[in-house]
Protein backbone atom coordinates (compact mmCIF):
# COMPACT_ATOMS: atom_id res chain seq x y z
CA UNK A 1 0.00 0.00 0.00
CA UNK A 2 2.64 2.12 0.85
CA UNK A 3 4.88 1.44 -1.76
CA UNK A 4 1.72 2.67 -4.49
CA UNK A 5 0.89 5.71 -2.52
CA UNK A 6 4.51 6.49 -2.85
CA UNK A 7 4.54 5.38 -6.91
CA UNK A 8 1.10 7.74 -7.07
CA UNK A 9 2.96 10.68 -5.99
CA UNK A 10 5.96 10.44 -7.73
CA UNK A 11 4.11 10.25 -10.94
CA UNK A 12 1.95 13.14 -10.14
CA UNK A 13 5.21 15.17 -9.10
CA UNK A 14 6.53 13.88 -12.60
CA UNK A 15 3.71 14.89 -14.72
CA UNK A 16 3.35 18.18 -12.76
CA UNK A 17 6.98 19.59 -13.82
CA UNK A 18 6.34 17.94 -17.14
CA UNK A 19 3.41 20.40 -17.79
CA UNK A 20 4.94 22.76 -15.89
CA UNK A 21 1.55 22.73 -13.10
CA UNK A 22 3.51 24.50 -10.89
CA UNK A 23 4.48 27.62 -12.99
CA UNK A 24 0.34 27.82 -13.79
CA UNK A 25 -0.22 27.45 -9.85
CA UNK A 26 2.14 30.55 -9.18
CA UNK A 27 0.96 32.48 -11.82
CA UNK A 28 -2.50 32.21 -10.65
CA UNK A 29 -1.83 31.88 -6.98
CA UNK A 30 0.71 34.43 -5.24
CA UNK A 31 0.38 32.46 -2.44
CA UNK A 32 2.73 29.67 -3.69
CA UNK A 33 5.24 31.33 -4.99
CA UNK A 34 5.49 33.46 -1.77
CA UNK A 35 5.58 29.75 -0.04
CA UNK A 36 7.97 28.70 -2.35
CA UNK A 37 10.64 31.40 -1.43
CA UNK A 38 9.84 30.90 2.34
CA UNK A 39 10.84 27.19 1.75
CA UNK A 40 13.75 27.90 -0.14
CA UNK A 41 14.98 30.76 2.49
CA UNK A 42 14.50 28.26 5.22
CA UNK A 43 16.06 25.69 3.77
CA UNK A 44 19.10 28.16 3.11
CA UNK A 45 19.27 28.99 6.33
CA UNK A 46 18.98 25.47 7.67
CA UNK A 47 21.74 24.54 5.62
CA UNK A 48 24.08 27.39 6.69
CA UNK A 49 23.06 27.11 10.22
CA UNK A 50 23.97 22.95 10.33
CA UNK A 51 27.35 24.42 8.42
CA UNK A 52 27.60 27.11 11.09
CA UNK A 53 27.30 24.55 13.73
CA UNK A 54 30.09 21.98 13.00
CA UNK A 55 32.59 24.85 12.30
CA UNK A 56 31.68 25.87 15.51
CA UNK A 57 32.75 22.24 17.12
CA UNK A 58 35.83 22.32 15.23
CA UNK A 59 36.85 25.37 16.38
CA UNK A 60 35.92 24.80 19.56
CA UNK A 61 37.97 21.43 19.87
CA UNK A 62 41.25 23.33 18.19
CA UNK A 63 40.95 25.71 20.76
CA UNK A 64 40.70 23.41 23.73
CA UNK A 65 44.14 22.01 21.95
CA UNK A 66 45.77 25.25 21.80
CA UNK A 67 44.59 26.32 25.55
CA UNK A 68 46.24 23.05 26.90
CA UNK A 69 49.51 23.90 25.47
CA UNK A 70 49.26 26.98 26.81
CA UNK A 71 48.22 26.09 30.17
CA UNK A 72 51.55 23.60 29.80
CA UNK A 73 53.92 26.20 28.65
CA UNK A 74 52.35 28.77 31.69
CA UNK A 75 53.71 25.83 33.96
CA UNK A 76 57.14 25.72 32.84
CA UNK A 77 57.07 29.93 33.05
CA UNK A 78 56.17 30.25 36.26
CA UNK A 79 58.00 27.62 37.59
CA UNK A 80 61.37 28.99 35.57
CA UNK A 81 59.80 32.70 36.67
CA UNK A 82 59.64 31.26 40.46
CA UNK A 83 63.15 29.79 40.38
CA UNK A 84 64.69 32.53 39.13
CA UNK A 85 62.79 34.95 41.55
CA UNK A 86 64.22 32.67 44.53
CA UNK A 87 67.45 32.83 43.25
CA UNK A 88 67.77 37.06 42.73
CA UNK A 89 66.09 36.81 46.58
CA UNK A 90 68.81 34.66 47.92
CA UNK A 91 71.34 37.28 46.12
CA UNK A 92 69.70 40.14 47.40
CA UNK A 93 69.51 39.19 51.08
CA UNK A 94 72.28 36.89 51.93
CA UNK A 95 75.82 39.35 52.49
CA UNK A 96 78.41 37.21 50.75
CA UNK A 97 82.00 38.24 50.88
CA UNK A 98 83.55 39.92 48.06
CA UNK A 99 85.21 36.74 46.36
CA UNK A 100 85.43 34.20 44.20
CA UNK A 101 82.04 32.05 44.81
CA UNK A 102 80.20 29.68 42.54
CA UNK A 103 76.62 29.47 43.38
CA UNK A 104 74.32 26.79 41.28
CA UNK A 105 70.68 25.65 41.74
CA UNK A 106 70.92 21.97 41.90
CA UNK A 107 67.01 19.48 41.31
CA UNK A 108 66.66 16.95 44.22
CA UNK A 109 66.84 13.88 41.96
CA UNK A 110 65.76 11.07 44.51
CA UNK A 111 66.37 9.27 48.04
CA UNK A 112 69.48 7.05 48.48
CA UNK A 113 67.90 4.80 50.66
CA UNK A 114 64.47 4.72 51.25
CA UNK A 115 65.07 4.11 54.80
CA UNK A 116 67.07 7.61 55.13
CA UNK A 117 65.44 10.73 53.88
CA UNK A 118 68.15 12.75 54.90
CA UNK A 119 70.51 11.76 51.51
CA UNK A 120 70.08 12.35 48.81
CA UNK A 121 70.69 12.42 44.79
CA UNK A 122 71.34 16.09 43.23
CA UNK A 123 71.45 16.53 39.22
CA UNK A 124 75.50 17.70 39.56
CA UNK A 125 78.32 16.18 38.26
CA UNK A 126 81.43 16.77 40.45
CA UNK A 127 84.90 17.05 39.50
CA UNK A 128 86.96 16.87 42.87
CA UNK A 129 86.20 16.22 46.44
CA UNK A 130 85.95 19.29 47.99
CA UNK A 131 82.71 20.07 50.17
CA UNK A 132 80.25 21.86 48.57
CA UNK A 133 77.47 24.05 51.29
CA UNK A 134 73.98 23.07 51.10
CA UNK A 135 71.07 26.49 51.10
CA UNK A 136 67.71 26.33 51.18
CA UNK A 137 65.81 29.48 51.87
CA UNK A 138 68.63 31.72 52.64
CA UNK A 139 69.69 29.59 55.74
CA UNK A 140 72.01 26.53 56.00
CA UNK A 141 70.75 22.95 54.76
CA UNK A 142 73.51 20.50 54.59
CA UNK A 143 76.58 19.66 52.70
CA UNK A 144 77.13 17.75 49.23
CA UNK A 145 80.01 15.24 48.49
CA UNK A 146 81.24 13.32 45.67
CA UNK A 147 80.61 9.79 45.00
CA UNK A 148 81.85 8.40 41.86
CA UNK A 149 81.61 12.25 40.11
CA UNK A 150 77.91 12.26 41.40
CA UNK A 151 76.96 14.47 44.04
CA UNK A 152 75.27 13.41 46.92
CA UNK A 153 73.27 15.63 49.26
CA UNK A 154 74.35 14.95 52.75
CA UNK A 155 71.09 17.02 54.53
CA UNK A 156 70.95 18.86 58.30
CA UNK A 157 70.16 15.34 60.09
CA UNK A 158 72.24 13.39 58.80
CA UNK A 159 74.68 11.30 61.12
CA UNK A 160 77.35 12.27 58.12
CA UNK A 161 76.75 16.03 57.84
CA UNK A 162 78.36 18.11 59.50
CA UNK A 163 80.74 22.10 59.36
CA UNK A 164 81.32 24.88 61.25
CA UNK A 165 79.24 27.01 63.36
CA UNK A 166 79.36 29.88 65.46
CA UNK A 167 76.66 30.19 68.56
CA UNK A 168 75.51 33.65 69.86
CA UNK A 169 76.81 37.03 69.89
CA UNK A 170 80.37 35.46 71.10
CA UNK A 171 80.53 33.61 68.87
CA UNK A 172 81.61 30.71 70.64
CA UNK A 173 82.96 27.84 68.21
CA UNK A 174 81.08 24.29 67.64
CA UNK A 175 80.34 21.50 65.07
CA UNK A 176 76.83 20.76 64.59
CA UNK A 177 75.81 17.49 63.31
CA UNK A 178 72.65 14.90 63.43
CA UNK A 179 70.90 14.81 66.83
CA UNK A 180 68.80 12.13 68.27
CA UNK A 181 65.80 13.37 67.49
CA UNK A 182 65.22 13.94 63.98
CA UNK A 183 63.98 17.44 64.34
CA UNK A 184 66.49 18.80 66.05
CA UNK A 185 70.61 19.18 65.29
CA UNK A 186 72.96 19.16 67.86
CA UNK A 187 76.65 21.26 68.20
CA UNK A 188 79.60 19.94 69.51
CA UNK A 189 83.08 20.29 70.75
CA UNK A 190 82.00 23.65 72.41
CA UNK A 191 84.62 24.72 74.53
CA UNK A 192 83.95 24.43 78.20
CA UNK A 193 84.54 28.02 79.05
CA UNK A 194 82.24 29.16 76.23
CA UNK A 195 79.04 31.75 76.92
CA UNK A 196 75.70 30.09 75.22
CA UNK A 197 72.23 30.22 76.49
CA UNK A 198 68.89 29.48 75.15
CA UNK A 199 68.03 31.13 72.80
CA UNK A 200 71.33 32.16 70.64
CA UNK A 201 71.32 32.15 67.34
CA UNK A 202 73.66 29.45 65.62
CA UNK A 203 74.99 30.65 62.28
CA UNK A 204 77.81 29.27 59.49
CA UNK A 205 81.47 30.10 60.55
CA UNK A 206 83.48 29.70 57.25
CA UNK A 207 86.63 28.08 59.25
CA UNK A 208 85.98 24.91 57.16
CA UNK A 209 85.71 26.85 53.77
CA UNK A 210 82.39 24.93 53.31
CA UNK A 211 80.02 27.94 53.81
CA UNK A 212 81.24 31.97 54.14
CA UNK A 213 80.36 33.45 57.94
CA UNK A 214 76.99 34.33 58.43
CA UNK A 215 74.76 32.01 56.81
CA UNK A 216 71.37 31.10 59.96
CA UNK A 217 71.16 27.88 60.89
CA UNK A 218 68.83 27.57 63.89
CA UNK A 219 68.62 28.65 67.26
CA UNK A 220 69.59 26.89 71.12
CA UNK A 221 67.49 25.05 72.53
CA UNK A 222 68.84 23.31 75.40
CA UNK A 223 72.49 23.16 76.79
CA UNK A 224 74.11 20.53 78.07
CA UNK A 225 77.44 20.51 80.14
CA UNK A 226 80.38 18.07 80.09
CA UNK A 227 83.47 17.55 81.26
CA UNK A 228 85.09 18.71 78.77
CA UNK A 229 83.06 20.25 76.14
CA UNK A 230 79.90 22.01 76.23
CA UNK A 231 76.93 20.08 73.91
CA UNK A 232 73.94 22.06 72.05
CA UNK A 233 70.53 21.45 71.09
CA UNK A 234 69.35 23.16 67.76
CA UNK A 235 65.82 23.78 65.88
CA UNK A 236 66.85 24.32 62.50
CA UNK A 237 65.10 27.31 60.79
CA UNK A 238 64.55 25.36 57.77
CA UNK A 239 62.75 22.04 56.77
CA UNK A 240 65.28 20.06 54.41
CA UNK A 241 62.76 17.01 54.24
CA UNK A 242 60.69 19.72 52.00
CA UNK A 243 62.92 20.64 49.71
CA UNK A 244 63.09 20.04 45.77
CA UNK A 245 65.69 22.38 44.93
CA UNK A 246 69.10 23.82 47.17
CA UNK A 247 71.94 26.23 46.13
CA UNK A 248 75.11 24.49 45.96
CA UNK A 249 78.04 27.20 47.41
CA UNK A 250 81.95 26.85 46.81
CA UNK A 251 84.32 29.25 47.77
CA UNK A 252 87.34 30.99 46.58
CA UNK A 253 89.93 28.94 49.16
CA UNK A 254 88.76 25.65 47.61
CA UNK A 255 89.26 26.95 43.91
CA UNK A 256 92.65 28.35 44.80
CA UNK A 257 93.64 24.76 46.77
CA UNK A 258 91.33 22.03 46.14
CA UNK A 259 92.35 20.31 49.51
CA UNK A 260 90.86 22.59 51.91
CA UNK A 261 86.98 21.97 52.70
CA UNK A 262 88.03 17.77 50.92
CA UNK A 263 85.87 14.79 51.91
CA UNK A 264 88.40 12.54 53.68
CA UNK A 265 85.49 10.78 55.10
CA UNK A 266 86.00 11.99 58.81
CA UNK A 267 83.46 11.67 61.19
CA UNK A 268 82.22 13.08 64.66
CA UNK A 269 83.01 9.36 65.76
CA UNK A 270 86.48 10.02 64.79
CA UNK A 271 87.10 13.14 66.25
CA UNK A 272 85.86 11.76 69.50
CA UNK A 273 88.03 8.73 69.69
CA UNK A 274 91.15 10.90 68.89
CA UNK A 275 90.38 12.91 72.30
Amino acid sequence: MRKFIFAFLFIIAGLSYLFKIDELLVEKFDFFNDLKISYIDKAINLSSSIEKHFDQANSIEKLKIENNELKEYKILYETAQSQLNTLKEFLTNVDIPENKVKIELVKVLSYINYNDFTKVWLDKQLEDEAILGLIADNYAAGIAINKNGRAVGLLNGNKDCSYAVFIGEGKAPGIITASDTPDELQIKFIPIWAEINKGDEVITSGMDNIFFEGLKVGRVTEVTNLADMKVATVKSYVNVLKKKYFYTYKNSAQFANPNLGKNDNIKIEDVQEEN
